[in-house]
């Protein structure tokens, strides 16, 4: 019975890691948008490696009920879950273009523009109704282009608003 179990504890830590492999720039980027740390040398974004840390371990936790779901969407919703949480509890993130937004509107903007979440499925992974999800992403993208209207360079490390909502590097 022992080597049965060890056999489906090794598929499933493949099946994590290949996952991982796979998703785990993907989801890096979208924590370092949501903590806004300023760009930095690869490897070097403390509170967005913490902070998908905890979602992979919690996806991990996780993997063998997922029954054919996708484990992506189980991991963002950490990642956005996680995140909230932490802003309630500590001071909105500083850095990069998305500095001037409070954290709601960062969570949104991200999940909307950046991951292309459905506008209902935002309204339903945050707890709130889809017309105060639409609201709050226009107030995003509206303070976004004020912020950009003063500027005459591109934003630190050379990201455009279209370039985060297409996840170009």
């Amino acid at each position: 019975m022992s080597d049965r179990a060890d056999h489906r504890d090794r598929l499933r830590a493949l099946e994590f890691d290949a996952f991982v492999a796979g998703a785990g720039g993907r989801l890096l980027h979208t924590a370092t948008l949501l903590t806004g740390e300023p760009p930095q040398p690869p490897g070097a974004y403390p509170r967005a490696e913490r902070l998908l840390h905890a979602a992979l371990c919690r996806t991990y936790a996780e993997w063998d009920r997922l029954h054919g779901g996708d484990p992506y969407d189980l991991a963002r919703r950490e990642l956005a879950l996680r995140f909230a949480r932490e802003a309630r509890r500590h001071q909105r993130p500083r850095g990069g273009l998305l500095e001037r937004l409070t954290p709601v509107e960062r969570l949104v903007l991200v999940l909307r523009m950046y991951e292309e979440v459905g506008e209902e499925q935002t309204a339903a992974l945050l707890g709130l109704p889809g017309d105060r999800v639409r609201a709050v992403c226009a107030r995003a993208v509206a303070a976004l282009r004020s912020a950009r209207g003063g500027r005459t360079a591109p934003p630190a490390g050379g990201r455009t608003a279209g370039a985060a909502r297409r996840g170009a590097a």
